[in-house]
């Protein structure tokens, strides 16, 4: 009997990959680090569902839509270090 389903393990070791890469070539902190995984997990299941909600069967492994999952991931990443890096003072 299995605890946990192959596909939301591979999923999850997918996402907290693309979080530790992004961290790596990114750099920051422990707080960065941790928003770096919590935006690539987030941003790998909204392109899982993304996936399964168009259909798409695209680069699949198993039931896991691996490019949707990375796509979602890097965006929600970028977003993060966008976030995380801007000014927080407005520029005039």
């Amino acid at each position: 009997m299995s605890l946990i389903s192959p596909g939301l393990a591979i999923s999850a070791l997918l996402a907290t990959a693309y979080g530790a890469a992004f961290h790596l070539w990114r750099g920051g902190n422990l707080a960065a680090l941790l928003r770096y995984f919590a935006a690539a997990w987030a941003g790998f299941a909204l392109g899982q569902l993304m996936g399964w909600l168009g259909g798409w069967e695209f680069l699949m492994l198993g039931q896991v839509h691996v490019a949707e999952g990375t796509l979602g991931s890097v965006v929600l990443m970028m977003l993060a270090y966008w976030l995380i890096a801007s000014p927080s003072q407005p520029t005039r």
